[in-house]
């Protein structure tokens, strides 16, 4: 082969081996931090660059910290986040949904809260976080954390919630500090419209910063592609410019 062509295919191959690593993904690694007596873990996604960042906790679904929930929390790295996605059930992950159901029901809600506000205190703590521009993010399940987030930590400076319980009682809901922006389907028949235009309703009432979306023809799930009959792209890809807004005017 000519010289002058190895040349250049070595030069083209450092070039492409350069863009490679520029547009890698987010450097990951699993964390341990302690909450009350017990040692906890979660999956850390950290973004590129230096100085303080604002965070991120990612709060799993009822199948627990699987795959799919670790790529959310690269993707809010990429975005420039340092994620947290918290593992609630200590290692257990199924794909079985009545397991996932057992699971969720018992998780005890003492534990779980003393959880989620260890990781809230762990990113706090960090040197590479900004501890005043900390956010919640949940789905399923997890999106009743992250407003129970919300609930109970003051500090808290921006809540998502994705298809995940809400409160109504005027009690309840004045705890809240946080704005909270929310994604919903319409025919989700575990989160009803009304119980989600309830919640809406009471926080503007109490004069909170609330943004609410309902997907016409989406259901329960919407967001994961895992659910294959219950899957809505469209919905998905609004939701997710949504969140990703709501965080950058909150957070950045």
């Amino acid at each position: 082969m000519n010289s002058k062509v190895i040349f250049l295919g070595c030069i083209v191959g450092l070039l492409m081996a350069g863009f490679v690593l520029q547009a890698g993904s987010p450097k990951t690694e699993k964390v341990s931090y302690k909450s009350g007596g017990d040692t906890v873990t979660g999956y850390l996604a950290l973004p590129s660059g230096e100085g303080k960042h604002p965070a991120v906790i990612v709060i799993h679904e009822y199948w627990g910290l699987n795959d799919w929930v670790e790529e959310q929390a690269r993707k809010f790295a990429e975005q420039g986040y340092v994620a947290l996605a918290v593992d609630l059930y200590r290692g257990k992950v199924t794909k079985d949904a009545n397991e996932a159901h057992e699971l969720m029901r018992g998780l005890p809600v003492d534990r779980g809260v003393r959880d989620l506000e260890a990781a809230f205190a762990y990113l706090a703590s960090r040197a590479d976080v900004n501890p005043e521009k900390i956010g919640s993010v949940g789905w399923c399940m997890g999106g009743g954390w992250s407003i129970g987030l919300a609930e109970d930590q003051p500090k808290l400076a921006a809540c998502i919630v994705n298809y995940g319980a809400l409160p109504s009682e005027s009690a309840t809901v004045q705890k809240i500090k946080a704005p909270v922006l929310g994604n919903f389907g319409a025919d989700d028949r575990g989160i009803t419209p009304d119980s989600v235009r309830a919640f809406e309703s009471e926080m503007k009432k109490q004069g909170k910063s609330v943004d609410i979306k309902i997907y016409p023809g989406a259901g329960h799930a919407f967001q994961n592609p895992n659910n294959k009959d219950g899957y809505r792209p469209e919905a998905t890809e609004d939701a997710w410019k949504r969140m990703t807004a709501f965080f950058k005017q909150k957070l950045q």
